[in-house]
Formats: structure tokens, sequence, C-alpha cells
């Protein structure tokens, strides 16, 4: 019953919540992804060997929100590793604004590198959260999405980020907010019990000033450096 939760809740109310997610998308500006290359290396290049990062997902892999990509969750993840480990880090980001999982593997998973890396970050859950997808296609296709990514890269950690919790999105009007908070708690719980990942719950920084971009729907430079933190310590809790 918990599972469709949201699904009994969103019923009744679906006229109005219609209303309100073309009156969200009316009014939100469209950002456009991230200037710059999406990889880098950051950190001493004389401390050793990099360490390869690698980070598959939506719109905040993508940059959205942020002018740059050195600004944006995947190099805020490399720069936050490089100092805790004392080594370089050598990133590559490889997002797409507006996709769901099932979608990133037919769009993402082609374009990834055949080769390992040592850390795969995968971010996803708003665009399925949104699209109302079901948890058992939702653990589906994320389950196929990793089994790809594995082949692929070899990763000696995958880290598998918390769904964000549109509860506490300020774009998002009420009930509308309340609803696609209940889904994207609902995929989060779901995906938190894979077997194989790290999976690092998404702590909301929506309420701060400064930590979401000007539409307040995406993480800004301040908000991908707090979520890079959280990240980071992950990393450091599973590498030998």
């Amino acid at each position: 019953m918990r599972r469709w939760l949201p699904e009994l809740v969103a019923l009744p109310l679906l006229p109005l919540l219609a209303a309100q997610g073309r009156g969200v998308r009316r009014r939100t500006p469209r950002l456009p992804p991230a200037a710059g290359a999406d990889n880098g290396l950051c950190g001493d290049t004389l401390a050793g060997a990099p360490l390869r990062l690698l980070a598959v997902g939506e719109s905040p892999v993508a940059g959205v929100g942020v002018d740059h990509h050195e600004q944006a969750i995947t190099a805020a993840l490399a720069r936050e590793l490089s100092r805790r480990l004392h080594r370089p880090v050598q990133w590559r980001a490889c997002g797409l604004n507006g996709v769901t999982v099932a979608q990133a593997r037919q769009a993402l998973l082609p374009l990834v590198p055949a080769q390992r890396v040592d850390v795969l970050l995968v971010a996803f859950g708003v665009n399925d959260s949104t699209a109302f997808r079901s948890s058992a296609r939702w653990l589906s296709d994320l389950s196929l999405l990793l089994a790809g990514l594995r082949e692929k890269c070899d990763p000696a950690v995958v880290l598998l980020a918390g769904v964000p919790p549109l509860a506490r999105f300020p774009a998002l009007p009420q009930p509308l907010r309340w609803v696609l908070g209940l889904k994207a708690a609902e995929l989060d719980r779901v995906a938190a019990g894979m077997a194989g990942v790290r999976h690092v719950p998404m702590q909301s920084q929506a309420d701060l000033a400064g930590m979401m971009a000007i539409d307040n729907y995406h993480p800004s430079t301040l908000g991908c450096a707090a979520w890079a933190r959280d990240l980071a310590q992950a990393v450091e809790l599973a590498l030998p």
C-alpha cells in the first residue's frame, strides 16, 4: 500500500495538480546547461595517480543552475575529494537536462567512455518523480542503467545520490509540492535498498539563502558545494 500512496493522494487532486504543473512550467525560467568543458583535472598532479571520477545524471550533472561546469556538482565533488584525499582527481560529467533513468540508458550510456573509474556518481530522480514512474519501473530502469555503467567502467565505488526532496522545492506551489515530495520520497526509499551501491541521501538546502539557482529548482554554486561535501564523506567511508 505504501508504494502506491503518492498515486492514491494525487488521483483526486489531478485537475488542480495538472493546472499547477502548467503554471510552474510557464513561470519558471528555463536555464541552460553549464558552459565550459565537461571534464577536467584538479589538485596537485605531483601527489600521485589521479582518482578517476565519473558522474552520470540529469540536469544538475549537466550543470543547469550554474554558469560553468567548474561550479557544477561533478567538479565540486572532485575538488572536495582532492582536498580530503590529498591527491589529484580526474573528473568527467555526463549529464542531460530533463531525462528519466530510462531515457538516460538510451541517450547517455553510449557516451560513457569504456574505461575504468574509481568513483561513479549516479544522480537521477526528479524527472522520474514528476513523470510519476512506478516504484517497480524506477527500480528496474535504475538497475539496468547501473549494470550498463558497471560493464563499461567497472567502478570501485558507486555513489547513488538520493532523490532530491521535491517537498522543499520553492518553485513548486502547494499541494503540488507535497504530492511530488511524496513521490520523490518513495522513489528514494526504493533506491536506498539497492545492493552494491552507497546511497547518499540528499540533504535539502532549498530553504537556505543562496543554495538554489534563480529558478528555485536547481542547486546553485553554493548548493553544489554543500552537496559535494556529503558525497565526498561517503566516498571517504567507502574507499579502501
